[in-house]
């Protein structure tokens, strides 16, 4: 058995922001600001639902060890995903994370209309991340009050798991693993009850890998480099509201005009609303309208894929 699919019992789609809480007064018996480790990013590191944050997920502070771990469950106009994961923080400086996404991706039987490619009606998409964060400088909630942000960066290595989608795949010419990298800093505005981040990946990544990694010509199969935005607006120390942006490569596109398709196999950039709750210091709950554009439009009569989700994670 592959190691990331070993280690990788876990996953997630979207668990959503916050370091949100970060503004209140409440602090955790660690000593940790409430919530000030996020919660579960889409690939499992702690951060906004889309994007990864520059902060260390759990609550624990220097010198401690700390765990957290989420479930979620997205469902936009055609597709679906439930996901899974968990994270560890160390000393406050290294996290390591590991995920498990199930997509439902039904409506990619229609494309055995254009070959034999042999896709089954109930096609599921399985992908395994695992993620490593170190923080390089800074501190969030300790420096708040310095221009300083919380800098951090990232690797994620991810493996696909296409089932009967396999020749779907090889006509795109993907690979079914690959990695990003990126680099994130993240500030935390006390006064103004603001948490601003940004992100720039390195990825070659099709649909965050749902679709593999890369591309044959006239697709593209190098890497680019995709900005990430988030804000959250503290209400109060136990909830925040908050929208991110997430800039996406569009490697397929090509592959699709060049066998007469047109835009079926366009990817557009991701984007969020959120809302998100802390009953306590162990859990959060966010509910999000997400705008995920289009996914393989040529098979779902290009509507976009918007759609809510739920996330709930536990951090100790």
């Amino acid at each position: 058995m592959h190691p990331i699919h070993w280690i990788s019992t876990v996953a997630c789609t979207t668990g959503l922001c916050a370091l949100l809480a970060a503004a209140g007064t409440a602090r955790a018996e660690t000593g940790k600001l409430l919530l000030t480790g996020g919660v579960s990013s889409i690939s499992g590191s702690a951060g906004g639902g889309l994007t990864p944050w520059a902060v260390v997920g759990s609550n624990a502070t220097e010198g401690e060890v700390g765990m957290s771990a989420f479930t979620t469950r997205t469902r936009t106009r055609d597709y679906g995903l439930t996901s899974y994961g968990a994270a560890m923080g160390w000393n406050e400086r290294v996290e390591v994370s590991v995920a498990k996404q199930d997509f439902d991706a039904a409506p990619a039987v229609a494309l055995n209309g254009i070959a034999a490619f042999g896709v089954e009606p109930d096609l599921h998409l399985k992908m395994d991340i695992i993620g490593v964060k170190v923080r390089l400088l800074g501190d969030a909630v300790l420096e708040a009050d310095s221009a300083m942000p919380q800098v951090a960066v990232g690797v994620e290595h991810k493996r696909l798991h296409p089932a009967s989608a396999s020749r779907v795949i090889e006509f795109l010419g993907a690979d079914t693993s690959g990695t990003d990298v990126y680099v994130t800093a993240t500030k935390l505005l006390l006064d103004r009850n603001l948490v601003l981040s940004a992100t720039l990946r390195s990825t070659n990544a099709n649909q965050n890998g749902l679709l593999g990694f890369g591309g044959s010509a006239p697709g593209r199969s190098r890497r680019s480099l995709q900005p990430e935005f988030s804000v959250a607006y503290l209400l109060r120390r136990d909830l925040a509201i908050g929208a991110e942006y997430r800039f996406k490569p569009n490697n397929l596109q090509a592959i699709g005009a060049s066998a007469g398709l047109g835009a079926a196999l366009r990817e557009d950039d991701w984007r969020d609303l959120f809302i998100a709750w802390a009953p306590n210091k162990h859990m959060s709950i966010t509910l999000a309208y997400v705008n995920l554009g289009l996914i393989v439009p040529g098979v779902t009569g290009y509507r976009r894929q918007n759609g809510l989700y739920l996330s709930v994670q536990a951090a100790y």
